[in-house]
């Protein structure tokens, strides 16, 4: 992907179709991680919420230059057809990143602006900090990169730094004890296991650069 056609409709809709893709690529290990520290359902839930969004993406015009329209067509598919607690909470963080894109384009501004205020949602939401063991450990340091990357920075780049920190994210949940949520009562059986929630927003900034199609490579 050039950071010159990081900028229209095309851009984010191809976005949020990767991110089907992953959800897809990955749902037998997501579901697998989530029988281990979950309800078993989050696998089956993200993909869900990722065939809805393609649904609604399909249903855009194809003249419709709105870089925003993918990001808020994928929120409402979440937010509208997805259950558990796992489809909201991402519902808000697309819907954040769409009202942010409306406002000022896709630049990297924009969507540091839209994760912060998603995650600032999601906190309101689900009450959870970072150390919980959530999608929080994920997406807030996602969050604090995009903050401290130049503005003028071309928003791919921006992106795939955001992704790096989300998988560092990731990988911390791995050696936190859960403290909401079905593992909060696992104890220490959960230890050594990340968060599937906290796998899924790692997939969803990995997705502005490509397909994910091995957890392993990231998961460590």
């Amino acid at each position: 992907m050039t950071t010159s056609t990081f900028h229209d409709a095309t851009a984010t809709d191809g976005w949020m179709r990767r991110f089907a893709e992953s959800a897809h690529a990955t749902e037998t290990r997501l579901t697998a991680l989530d029988q281990r520290v979950g309800d078993g359902d989050f696998g089956t839930n993200l993909t869900a919420g990722a065939d809805a969004a393609l649904r609604r993406l399909d249903q855009l015009s194809d003249g419709d230059t709105d870089p925003a329209a993918p990001l808020e067509a994928a929120a409402t598919a979440f937010l509208d057809e997805v259950g558990g607690t796992s489809g909201p909470l991402f519902g808000l963080l697309l819907q954040s990143l769409a009202a942010a894109v409306t406002g000022s384009g896709p630049t990297t501004a924009a969507y540091a602006e839209g994760v912060t205020d998603g995650l600032a949602a999601i906190r309101r939401v689900g009450d959870a900090a970072p150390g919980d063991k959530t999608l929080v450990d994920a997406l807030t340091p996602a969050a604090e990169v995009l903050r401290a990357t130049p503005a003028g920075t071309p928003p791919d780049q921006a992106l795939a730094a955001a992704a790096d920190a989300a998988w560092e994210g990731v990988r911390s949940t791995a050696r936190l004890r859960a403290r909401m949520g079905r593992s909060s009562y696992l104890g220490e059986r959960a230890e050594g296991i990340p968060d599937p929630g906290a796998v899924g927003v790692g997939l969803l900034f990995a997705s502005a650069q490509g397909v994910v199609t091995d957890l392993d490579t990231h998961l460590g």
